[in-house]
């Protein structure tokens, strides 16, 4: 089981890294919801155009959208 460093640091296990095609030097983000905390790949161009056709709406930040997103799916 992985432990947190002195850096705060996770080394992700080989086998997670490999069914999720990670390697050195990828990008990931991280998300935490509800407790639980979530790795996704970074993938370049992965989202390109994908809200192409959504105007956006100045009131509300982009943490608060993510925030919003994420309530929905409870």
């Amino acid at each position: 089981m992985p432990k947190v460093s002195a850096k705060r640091q996770i080394t992700i296990p080989i086998d997670q890294c490999q069914a999720l095609g990670i390697e050195p030097g990828d990008m990931v983000e991280s998300f935490v919801v509800d407790g639980q905390l979530t790795l996704v790949k970074k993938s370049v161009g992965a989202a390109k155009g994908i809200l192409s056709h959504v105007k956006a709406q100045g009131f509300m930040t982009d943490e608060e959208s993510l925030q919003s997103v994420m309530c929905d799916r409870s």
